[in-house]
């Protein structure tokens, strides 16, 4: 048996095993959708025949053509959302890809002295940015595990890539959810979603963020994750042979184009004196800094007078939207780096509509609320945020879009909160991480990281199940003990 056979702990030696059989065997993102469209399918139909489920409009058991139908139907269900989601990662992304930006990841990237140093780095940097913006976490991400694949390559650090790229991702696969960007706590937060007359009607009026994302427990519940996750990435890091650098997966004359690093400065093309005027203003750094200030004065205004409950996935893009204009301040320089973060949204573009598809036919055929009144038909109040967390965690693998699930799921979950007397906040938060958590083995949202990484999603996602796995007992514990009363 060789030296990478037996060398190791064995928490390292297992994470190295199943991120092989992972690598042999996961397919692309896309044909993981295609796959996850044909099961849910099949199940809804044999389901709905057997008498097991029945739709939440009633009618009898459906047909073959009533699930396409519900396929259909729920295509193009979430167009709106989706371009929010679209903004979110697009505005991060041009945020993330400035040069002051770069440079502070390089010097942060000498700052490891070994392989085990570089991973917790980068992880913590991903969960942390991530409660701030999951698409600046995913992008920044991703640029840092690459330019610390870089660093380590320089410097002779023996880091394995594949899990630089896992921890990278751990902001998707952990806190997002509890963040400035979650989905779930900020569509409580519109009076328009909840209420007599909408899905939420069982919340009578809308949860300030104060109850969710800025609540004690969910920033204790972050604090102690991270610190988790950290923690287990560290004894899980391979090191000798098996330790696989980024040569192994970028040719080494192709680590330093600038188009992939998001790392140089901008040289404009264009000598400001031989501009024509239009091209003066097209590039007018004082135009795009005072329409830029205007926009971040108005969203401080809004905060101020109206309060920090106001804060919701609209705010947020403009928020972010007006910061990235503020950072670049040249509207031309701004344009053109928008137009390089939407090969970064392609996939999602593409992807979203099929996981809505699957979404339609889960929530059509009654699948969603009958997998939610199980899970939740199990629990008690003291266990109730464990089955929150798990019928978002076993939802996410079909439908990986944490404002999606809480539109086919939210109104059970909050349901059965109020039945039980847990607070809508706490039952927000506990499904919120269930969302993030299975993230680590559904590739959908890695798309983005994939491309700036230069990795294939079987590469990296080995390591990423056991991340997932490690934090099944951690979460049950750290959920059932936590109180979000004595905060």
């Amino acid at each position: 048996m060789s030296e990478s056979d037996t060398g190791g702990s064995a928490i390292e030696r297992f994470g190295y095993g199943l991120s092989s059989i992972v690598e042999r065997w996961m397919p692309s993102p896309f044909l993981f959708a295609i796959l996850l469209t044909y099961l849910v399918f099949a199940a809804g139909l044999v389901l709905n025949q057997t008498g097991m489920i029945e739709p939440p409009n009633g009618g009898g058991a459906v047909g073959p053509v009533d699930m396409i139908e519900f396929w259909f139907g729920g295509f193009w269900g979430f167009l709106d959302f989706s371009m929010q989601m679209v903004v979110i990662l697009m505005t991060g992304f041009v945020l993330a890809y400035h040069p002051a930006a770069n440079r502070l990841l390089v010097r942060l990237a000498k700052l490891p002295n070994s392989p085990a140093q570089a991973v917790v780095l980068v992880a913590g940097f991903s969960m942390a940015v991530a409660w701030i913006h999951w698409g600046f976490s995913l992008i920044l991400g991703a640029i840092f595990a690459r330019e610390m694949g870089k660093v380590a390559h320089e410097e002779g650090i023996d880091v394995h890539y594949p899990l630089l790229c896992v921890a990278g991702y751990m902001g998707l696969g952990l806190t997002w959810h509890w963040g400035w960007s979650g989905s779930a706590p900020l569509l409580l937060t519109d009076e328009s979603e909840v209420g007599e007359g909408t899905a939420f009607a069982m919340v009578p009026e809308p949860v300030p963020v104060t109850e969710t994302i800025l609540h004690p427990y969910t920033i204790t519940l972050t604090v102690l994750s991270i610190l988790f996750a950290v923690t287990v990435l560290y004894l899980i890091t391979p090191s000798g042979e098996r330790a696989r650098g980024i040569t192994e997966y970028i040719p080494e004359e192709e680590l330093y184009e600038t188009a992939s690093d998001g790392g140089e400065d901008v040289v404009e093309s264009e000598q400001s004196d031989e501009m024509v005027p239009a091209e003066r203003i097209n590039n007018s750094r004082v135009l795009g800094g005072l329409f830029a200030l205007t926009g971040v004065a108005y969203v401080v205004w809004v905060l101020v007078t109206e309060g920090i409950e106001l804060w919701d996935l609209n705010t947020i893009n403009f928020a972010f939207l007006m910061a990235g204009i503020l950072v670049w301040t040249n509207p031309s320089t701004y344009r053109d780096k928008f137009g390089e973060a939407s090969s970064a949204a392609a996939g999602i573009i593409l992807l979203f509509p099929f996981f809505a598809g699957i979404q339609g036919m889960m929530a059509d055929s009654g699948l969603a609320g009958a997998l939610a009144e199980l899970i939740i038909g199990l629990s008690t109040p003291e266990t109730f945020p464990i089955f929150a967390w798990l019928a978002a965690a076993v939802l996410n693998l079909f439908v990986p879009s944490g404002g999606g699930q809480w539109i086919v799921m939210g109104p059970s979950i909050l349901e059965a909160a109020d039945q039980l007397g847990v607070e809508f906040g706490h039952a927000t938060m506990a499904f919120a991480v269930g969302e993030a958590h299975t993230n680590l083995l559904n590739p959908f949202w890695a798309i983005p990281l994939l491309a700036i990484t230069r990795i294939k999603a079987r590469e990296m996602f080995g390591y990423a199940a056991v991340m997932l796995l490690a934090l099944f007992p951690f979460l049950t514990v750290v959920l059932y003990l936590l109180p979000y009363g004595m905060f």
